[in-house]
């Protein structure tokens, strides 16, 4: 295939023509985006300014199609990374009101966003709501955990959560079934030393339930355990109609574990050993089994020897 060969002044005229042609198609693209269009895009509806005597259900979807109008540089961004930034509604007027008109709030709306681009519409055009009875509530927190602790610790007394209580306040048929709130789950692995942390409640799963506050702080002392024998008497009860009772052995072995702080303070007077008489009197049992009937919280029986005593009545 022959070459066409230019000559020097065709080149230049070449180049000039090819660089006229780019500059008027950056001119056009730039002229076109410079333009006003109307595109659309979705957007999540948030509620501000809640009603705080009436319970309310939205009955449209969470999301709208709002229309915006502004440059073709701004159409195109939003079709390349969406705005995430949520419309938000203001709900004051619901409280004479069963239904909010969005065009009556546009130019409220039009602040939240960038003055470059006009909210001129927003579809649906008016949002109706459900109305119950509001009621408040107060209800105790409910930890969730799942800690793994080292060998020989563990949580050694009452966990502490502040505040114990969090105000609930919703629709009256759903608030009066809720009588606690759990938190979010506190995961720990390979503790050995007190739990002090924050926690977020559970996120409710109705849109006209609120609550307050949404996190609370959790205290877990944590100590290690060890192990502890006792010999503890043992006590006979529902005795009614015999005077001389005895059992042997009259003192069982108790082995516990319990926190090192506690160790040299804890005695039998902690603990109270029983058996009772009714397994004999309504069961005709030959021995009685022992069980411990009052042992610190922080204690934990591991074994009682022997578990099972002899009597002897005497009449």
């Amino acid at each position: 295939m022959a070459l066409v060969k230019l000559s020097a002044s065709e080149r230049r005229r070449l180049t000039a023509f090819i660089t006229c042609l780019l500059v008027a198609m950056v001119a056009w693209v730039f002229a076109t985006l410079s333009s006003t269009y109307n595109f659309t895009s979705k957007k999540v509806i948030s509620f501000k300014n809640t009603p705080l005597k009436r319970a309310f259900r939205s009955l449209q979807s969470d999301t709208a199609i709002v229309t915006v109008q502004g440059n073709g540089w701004q159409m195109l961004l939003s079709k390349i990374s969406p705005d995430i930034q949520p419309v938000y509604v203001d709900l004051h007027t619901l409280e004479h009101s069963n239904y909010i008109a969005l065009n009556t709030q546009l130019a409220q709306i039009n602040t939240q966003h960038n003055q470059n681009e006009k909210v001129i519409a927003i579809d649906p055009d008016t949002l109706y709501f459900d109305f119950t009875n509001r009621l408040s509530k107060k209800v105790p927190v409910q930890p969730v955990l799942n800690i793994k602790y080292q060998s020989q610790y563990k949580n050694s007394s009452r966990i502490v959560v502040k505040p114990a209580y969090i105000i609930l306040n919703g629709p009256t048929n759903l608030i009066d079934k809720i009588t606690s709130w759990k938190t979010d789950t506190l995961k720990l692995q390979n503790i050995s030393n007190t739990i002090d942390a924050n926690i977020n409640l559970q996120a409710t799963k109705e849109a006209n339930i609120n609550f307050y506050p949404k996190t609370v702080q959790v205290h877990i002392p944590v100590e290690e355990f060890t192990e502890k024998v006792l010999s503890v008497p043992v006590k006979i009860i529902n005795n009614q109609h015999y005077d001389n009772i005895k059992v042997f052995p009259q003192r069982v072995k108790v082995t516990f574990t319990t926190p090192l702080s506690r160790y040299a303070e804890i005695d039998e007077d902690f603990f109270e050993a029983t058996a009772d008489l009714n397994f004999y009197l309504q069961y005709g049992y030959s021995v009685l089994p022992v069980k411990i009937t009052h042992a610190p919280a922080y204690c934990n029986i591991v074994s009682i020897e022997p578990q099972n005593i002899d009597f002897l009545i005497k009449k």
